[in-house]
């Protein structure tokens, strides 16, 4: 959905904190289930490659990170800003603008949530953490979008009426 610029209050819109960690839940879980398919098939075709290998610790956090950065990027651009939690929850990402998200700032912004403490950051009134501000995005609630733009339509056509 392409909205025009500025004609949304999209604070409004804004999902709460609860939603967001609800879609961070549901997200990981599946992001973790098929981490786990992807390990049991590496298995499967050759014994031994991760069991035998020590890349526990340190570096399995960050390949952990990584691969949810990639599959989170891709979930978010190949569903227009939704990922399963989200889809779930139904709430949306949009750039600050009311636009629908772009490849970049998807890539940017599920890259962001592997800096330490990022999760933190989510925690206040409006929820606004870090991969969000500092990729110029925003989760909304699609139902109060929906509502938003039934306001904008209904007053633009009232206006258009009364001239």
């Amino acid at each position: 959905m392409e909205l025009k610029e500025n004609s949304l209050n999209l604070e409004y819109c804004r999902a709460s904190m609860s939603k967001r960690f609800v879609n961070y839940l549901i997200d990981s879980i599946v992001v973790f289930i098929f981490l786990f398919l992807m390990g049991f098939m590496l298995e499967l075709i050759s014994p031994g490659l991760i069991s035998e290998s020590n890349i526990w610790g340190f570096s399995e956090r960050i390949i952990g990170m990584v691969f949810y950065g990639i599959v989170m990027s891709f979930t978010e651009i190949a569903s227009q800003g939704k990922s399963i939690g989200k889809l779930i929850t139904g709430t949306r990402v949009i750039d600050e603008n009311g636009l629908s998200l772009s490849i970049g700032k998807a890539i940017i912004r599920n890259f962001i949530r592997a800096i330490p403490f990022d999760a933190f950051s989510a925690f206040g009134n409006p929820c606004k953490p870090w991969h969000d501000s500092w990729s110029h995005t925003m989760v909304v609630d699609e139902k109060l979008l929906a509502l938003q733009v039934k306001k904008d339509v209904f007053f633009t056509e009232l206006k258009n009426q009364t001239q």
